[in-house]
Formats: structure tokens, C-alpha cells, sequence
């Protein structure tokens, strides 16, 4: 028996649910290698297996023992091990009984810090087959599945009924018994094809021996390769190109072992209905892929994904034609039904819907949003009339047939709705937008009413919830504010708005000010956006404190506190970054120490020393220059100019006595740093850069 042999385990289920297949398969792969690595059985490449009736894990080349180790024992210190007479103490008379030898079989262990007594042993390597059950075995534990289940009248559970264990290593079983089922040679393939057992001789044939015997594709992303390849060659065929997405594509395979890619087609008139609404049907009901022509518009045909090979093709063709022409009647009928209503006749039933039992009823949010969003659009150059009507509009969807039986067409259907109604375009796709950003890396809102709807929307629903008291704590967040104000930051920095943060805020509170019972709202929202924005900048590379020294001045505008990193970073790169930034926070240190109204001016009367002249004169000629820099934004520049102060701010800390016994001339020095202090203020808190 070589030292090394390739190792297979597979466990055979009933179907495994296929949305959680990939995630179940790589964490037994993690699991199962991670056994092997604690356990020192060294390996080779872990290839893991994953179809709709089993996980396996193919390890090449593992060990078939464990190494041989040496172990020590440290025991006490010769100098408390034995007495003046040289007689061993009870401390080591117990730690050689505690290895199983007397005191004087035992070492000793020379260090810097001194003498020890020790033990050393070698222990033999167990060999693999005896540890690999409880390797499977625990990382079967650990899979990630939310409930268990028992089967027949076994105390096992699992995620789904086991029926057989194939467990080898070179040519040999690994015996155990997990499971309620003892580990074999044997696999199955195919539950038609061949549902018979499969005799798998090594388990470097494993794959092979399933595809060629079994018509089983084990490995998840070779099946997954086969299918999108049977897909494009079809769709190529029907003169089309199918929809593949990337998470269906998985959930497809993760369906079928021996995938077989067949058309289907239904009948044109069913195209009238929004796309929208057919693919999802196609998609999510189906998991179907739809085609489209060469003009992007969808085509009256499907492909879907048979797990059978058959001889009669045509018959699973017809059977899913059959299972979604019904699906199809519907849509179609709930399109024509809505067709009947204009979107602004379900304003008053919205009345009906309650939004939050303190913050009211859909339609009361509706207003909210419309004010808001109108007054958005004002202050970025959008028609504040347009979107006032868009943000009446905006839930009015949700009261249609269509949304009510297809809840992802929310938006998509105010938008087509909304072009039957004879709306202007811009409307139509501002109540799309309206939803905009969903999730995070999501597509932003794009047009200007659009963005101005769905800031309104986010910002009103952070200062209603807050203002009730139901901030996020934890992983509690059932309103999904943090997601809100993430998708409210990202349109407000990826499109440049030069909103000012807290009258936007302010705005929004005041329209909630009947409904809501916490005084700091205002301030708790924008303390929460700012921390929001704080986790998105990090991980664009901005560090804490740089981040903190910027906000600490509040900003008018997320923009504007943009353009103020970006002029710190620059700063940092500075030579003289560092004393000034230590000056600073030495200055803000003796300002709040000194405890004592301070003169809004510097008295120039009362300078007395060069270098507080010196410092004075230069603040002067210091605050023209970079007065028309910071007015136009450009802080960069007016950062670099402030760095010129270096040596100024040093000599005046070298000869100046600040705290001098004279209040007048004690005063008059912490006004003049006070003055130095509120010219960098105008940028950022620099102090905050020292840690």
C-alpha cells in the first residue's frame, strides 16, 4: 500500500434543494479539507462533485497515515522540582505520573528564562482510515443547513432522506456508518437512465464511470458549461439570443444530472403583455430562458432544460407549453383589466393601505414624497412640477392586477402604465427609477426626476421611521434603513448633487412633524448617513480619521465633503502634513483647556514677542490669499498654501510662553490661536489626523 491514494466520498440524497446546492458543496469541501489539515493527513487537489442527488469530494493523492510526531511535556521548573536534599517535589512527582514515568526518566529543557523538566515522546501516526469517518462526519455537521429533517424511522438528519455512502481510499472502503447508512463501493446514476447501482472500482474513475455508465454529469460546473452551451446553440438555431442569467443558469443546473435542452413556443398575441411580466414568468416560475430577436424584443419562444434524455422530445415541448400558456392567459388578462383604470384613479385607494400605523397611509407617503421630490428637483435644476405629479403617482401601481400578482413588475408596470395613460416619458421612467437602487451595485436612477423621486423617497422613509423611535440596533433593520441610505448617498455622490445634507433633512422632518415623537431626528438621521458614508468610503480606501477630520466640519454637501478628502489626502502627501497637523490638535488641547471666553479678535496692541507678531501678520496675508480659493471650492490649493505656516507655527510654540500669568496677554495669545485653528477649520479638522 503506497503512502499516498486518492480518496472519494459521496453522499446520495433525495433532490437537494437547488438553490442551496453550491453553497452546501463548497462548504463540505471547506470543511472536509480543513479535517484533513488539522489531522496532518497531507493531500492534493480537492475536486468537489454537486448534482441534484448528491455532494461528493474527489482528494487526490491523500495520505493514507499520519506522520510520525514528536511530543514535550513542560513540567516545572527544576528549581521547584526538587528540594535542597536533591529529592524529588510532589509538583514533579505528579507530572511524571502524569506521563507515565517516573521522575528520574524525565528530561530536562535548558532555556534563556532557565531549567525545566520535560517528556518527550514519539507518537505514531494513526493511519487515515481511522480518522476519516469523524472528518466526514463533522464536516457534515457544519454544512449550512437551517433545519433538518428525519426520514422513515431513523434518528439521522440531514437536509434531505440519504440512501447510500460511497467512501474509498485507493481500493479500499473506509468503514463507518454515518447517516443511518454504512459506507460501499457503489454510487447510482441517473433516476431513469440508470437507476441501478454503480460500482465505482477507483476513485479517480468516480466522474467518468457516472457520465459514461450513469448518464450522470456530476461536477456542478461542467453541467453548468454543457447547459449554457445546449442553450446558446439552440437559441442560435431558433435565430434568437436566450436571456442566460447567471443565477437561473445555476439553479438549472443544480435541477437536472443529465440536462437536455428543449424548445417550446406559445402564441404571439401573448407578446402585447409587457415583456417585463412574461420573462418573469419564464424565469422565475418556469426557469425557463427567453429569446430575443436581433432587435432585442422578445420572441414567442422558450428553452427549458429536460432532465431526461427522451426519445419523444416533442411530448416534453407540448407538456411545458401547456404548464405556462395558462400563466400567460393571466398576464395578459390582469394587462387588459388594468387597462381600464388610469394610474391616478388608484390615488384614493391608496388611503386604504397603511404605510407605518404612525406614519400613516400610502397615500399620506405619497404626499410626503411629492413635496419632497419637487423640492429636490428645484434645487437641482429638475421640473418640480413633473416630479410632484411622479410622486403622487409613484405607488399607484401597486393597486394594479398586474403588481398584484406579479410583485417584481412594481415600478416596470407604473412605467408602462403610465405611457397608456398618456403621461409624458419622463414620468413613465421616473416611477421606475422610483425604486432605484434595490440592492447594492444596483443601477442609479438616471433621469432628473427620477433621481429627485427616489431621493425624496429614501430620505422621507429615514426620517419617518427614525423619528418614531425604530432606528436599526444590531442585525435588526426590518425598514431596510441602511440600505436606504446607501442608495440615497450613492445618487447623491455618483450624480453630484449639491444639496445641502441637513435642509434636506430639515425639509423632510418638517412634513413629518405631526407624526413623529423623537425631538434629535434631524440630527440622529444625519449622524447615520454620515456613518453610512464613512463604511462606504473605507472601502474605497479613505481611512477613519481622514474621514473624520472632514465631517467634523459639516459640509454643506456630500459633493463638497468629496472635494475636502480629496484635499486632505493631497495634504497629507505634504512635508510639513505632519507638525501641522500635531499643532493643530496641541492647539484644540490648550483651547479647551483654557476654560475662559476668549476676544472674537487678536489685539495687535498686545503682541509683544517676534514670533507671535510674526504668526499674526503671516494669518493676515494668509486669510486674503486663500479666502478666493475656498470660496470657489478649491481646497486643495488652500491646503497647500496653509502648509506655509510650518515654520511660522513652530517658532511661535518655541519662544511663546501661550499660557502666560497676564490675562490680557494670555487672552490675546489663545484668541491668535484660536484664529490659526479657524482658517484650517475652514477645510477640515487637521487635529483629528493625529492619533
Amino acid at each position: 500500500m503506497s503512502d499516498f491514494q486518492d480518496l472519494i466520498f459521496e453522499l446520495g440524497t433525495e433532490e437537494l434543494p437547488p438553490v442551496a446546492l453550491k453553497k452546501l458543496s463548497a462548504a463540505l469541501e471547506k470543511a472536509f479539507i480543513a479535517g484533513l489539515d488539522e489531522a496532518g493527513l497531507q493531500h492534493g487537489e480537492a475536486i468537489p462533485y454537486a448534482a441534484p442527488r448528491r455532494l461528493a469530494l474527489l482528494v487526490k493523492d491523500c495520505a493514507t497515515r499520519q506522520p510520525d510526531r514528536k511530543i514535550e511535556k513542560r513540567g516545572p521548573a527544576v528549581q521547584a522540582a526538587f528540594d535542597a536534599e536533591g529529592n524529588p517535589s510532589r509538583a514533579a512527582e505528579g507530572f511524571a505520573r502524569s506521563c507515565g514515568v517516573t521522575v528520574d526518566q524525565l528530561q530536562r529543557l535548558k532555556t534563556d528564562k532557565g531549567e525545566w523538566l520535560m517528556y518527550q515522546v514519539e507518537e505514531k501516526g494513526r493511519p487515515a482510515a481511522e480518522l476519516l469517518p469523524q472528518i466526514a462526519e463533522n464536516a457534515l455537521n457544519r454544512l449550512p443547513i437551517p433545519k433538518r429533517m428525519r426520514w422513515g424511522s431513523s434518528d439521522a438528519q440531514f437536509v434531505r432522506p440519504v440512501h447510500w455512502l460511497l467512501f474509498k481510499q485507493g481500493d479500499a472502503i473506509i468503514p463507518c456508518h454515518l447517516l443511518d447508512v454504512d459506507a460501499g463501493t457503489s454510487s447510482h446514476g441517473h433516476r431513469f437512465h440508470h437507476p441501478a447501482a454503480l460500482t465505482i472500482t477507483t476513485p479517480d474513475s468516480y466522474a467518468h464511470v457516472l457520465e459514461s455508465q450513469g448518464k450522470v454529469i456530476a461536477h456542478f460546473e461542467t453541467r453548468r458549461n454543457n447547459i449554457q452551451a445546449q442553450v446558446e446553440k439552440v437559441a442560435e438555431a431558433l435565430g434568437g439570443r436566450a436571456d442566460i442569467d447567471a443565477d437561473l443558469l445555476d439553479e438549472v443546473t443544480a435541477l437536472n444530472e443529465w440536462p437536455v435542452a428543449i424548445t417550446g413556443s406559445f402564441e404571439e398575441k401573448y407578446l402585447a403583455v409587457p415583456p417585463e411580466a412574461l420573462i418573469l414568468t419564464m424565469k422565475k416560475n418556469q426557469k425557463y430562458f427567453p429569446l430575443f430577436d436581433a432587435e432585442g424584443r422578445l420572441m414567442n419562444h422558450f428553452i427549458t432544460i429536460a432532465n431526461i434524455d427522451s426519445p419523444k422530445p416533442e411530448v416534453i415541448s407540448e407538456g411545458n407549453e401547456r404548464v405556462i400558456r395558462p400563466r400567460l392567459a393571466d398576464a395578459m388578462f390582469f394587462w387588459e383589466q388594468d387597462g381600464k383604470h388610469k394610474l391616478e384613479d388608484h390615488v384614493e385607494s391608496l388611503k386604504t393601505v397603511v404605510f407605518q400605523k404612525d406614519l400613516g397611509s400610502m397615500y399620506d407617503k405619497s404626499l410626503r414624497v411629492a413635496d419632497l421630490a419637487a423640492w429636490i428637483a428645484q434645487q437641482t435644476g429638475a421640473d418640480p412640477r413633473l416630479a410632484q405629479r411622479a410622486g403622487m403617482l409613484s405607488r399607484c401601481d401597486l393597486m394594479t392586477h398586474m403588481v398584484g400578482e406579479f410583485a417584481d413588475m412594481q415600478g416596470v408596470m407604473g412605467r408602462y402604465q403610465a405611457l397608456r395613460d398618456g403621461e409624458p416619458e419622463a414620468l413613465a421612467l421616473a416611477l421606475e427609477e422610483f425604486y432605484l437602487p434595490r440592492y447594492s451595485g444596483d443601477r442609479l436612477p438616471r433621469t432628473p426626476a427620477g433621481i429627485a423621486l427616489s431621493l425624496a423617497e429614501k430620505i422621507d422613509t429615514l426620517c419617518g421611521i427614525f423619528g418614531i423611535g425604530m432606528k436599526p440596533t444590531g442585525d435588526k433593520d426590518p425598514f431596510a434603513l441602511r440600505r436606504a441610505a446607501l442608495g440615497a448617498l450613492r445618487i447623491i455622490r455618483e450624480h453630484s448633487l449639491t444639496l445641502d445634507i441637513r435642509e434636506l433633512l430639515d425639509h423632510a422632518v418638517s412634513a413629518l412633524q405631526d407624526r413623529i415623537s423623537e425631538k434629535d431626528t434631524l440630527d440622529a438621521v444625519y449622524a447615520f448617513l454620515m456613518e453610512r458614508l464613512k463604511v462606504l468610503l473605507a472601502d474605497e480606501g479613505v481611512p477613519g480619521p481622514l474621514f473624520e477630520s472632514v465631517s467634523a466640519v459639516r459640509p454643506r454637501s456630500i459633493p463638497d465633503l468629496d472635494a475636502r478628502i480629496r484635499a486632505v489626502q493631497s495634504f497629507l502627501q505634504l512635508p510639513e502634513a505632519e507638525a501641522l497637523a500635531a499643532a493643530n490638535k496641541r492647539i484644540r488641547n490648550i483651547l479647551r483647556k483654557a476654560g475662559e471666553p476668549l476676544p472674537g479678535e487678536v489685539d495687535e496692541q498686545l503682541l509683544h514677542d517676534p514670533a507671535e507678531k510674526s504668526l499674526f501678520h503671516q494669518l493676515q496675508t494668509m486669510q486674503v490669499q486663500v479666502a478666493p480659493l475656498l470660496a470657489k471650492g478649491d481646497y486643495q490649493s488652500a491646503l497647500k498654501a496653509l502648509a506655509g505656516l510650518r515654520a511660522t507655527v513652530d517658532r511661535f510654540f518655541d519662544d511663546v510662553m501661550v499660557m502666560a500669568e497676564e490675562e490680557g496677554l494670555r487672552c490675546n495669545r489663545l484668541a491668535l490661536l484660536k484664529q490659526l485653528s479657524a482658517l484650517f477649520l475652514r477645510v477640515a479638522d487637521i487635529s483629528r489626523l493625529q492619533q
